[in-house]
């Protein structure tokens, strides 16, 4: 009888751990963290980029644990997540975020969320939660 689980060989074939359901489960959080970025970016005009979520993640996490971040500080968090991309590149990508009004530098030359953006974030976050109540 025909084992879909074993190779033509007569080897068996690994499960492969990255599709575990703690790791779909991870997936499926990321996802929904970033569909409120893309929201957040669209809800600004911008187009959605791997680098702008990655840089707007770095600053929301900054500021749930009361730090600010500057271009260093975002590069740094972005190689310890692995993600190898240049100063250069995240110095841009803040600039083009403060000019189109998503982050601002401070005085202390350290970038934060503009406070309409975190309006706009927390009006996504509102509304979920209104359609809950409703149902």
């Amino acid at each position: 009888m025909y084992d879909q689980h074993r190779s033509t060989d007569g080897i068996s074939l690994q499960r492969d751990p990255s599709y575990s359901s703690d790791a779909m489960l991870g997936k499926t959080a990321e996802r929904s963290g970033n569909d409120r970025i893309r929201q957040l970016l669209k809800h600004f005009g911008l187009r959605t980029s791997l680098i702008r979520l990655k840089v707007i993640d770095a600053l929301l996490s900054a500021d749930e644990d009361h730090r600010r971040l500057g271009v260093r500080g975002v590069h740094s968090h972005l190689l310890e997540l692995g993600i190898p991309l240049s100063f250069l590149s995240v110095r841009e990508v803040l600039k083009r975020l403060c000019s189109e009004g998503v982050v601002v530098l401070n005085a202390d030359k350290s970038y934060s969320l503009h406070p309409d953006a975190i309006a706009t974030l927390a009006q996504q976050d509102a509304a979920p939660q209104a359609t809950d109540l409703d149902a």
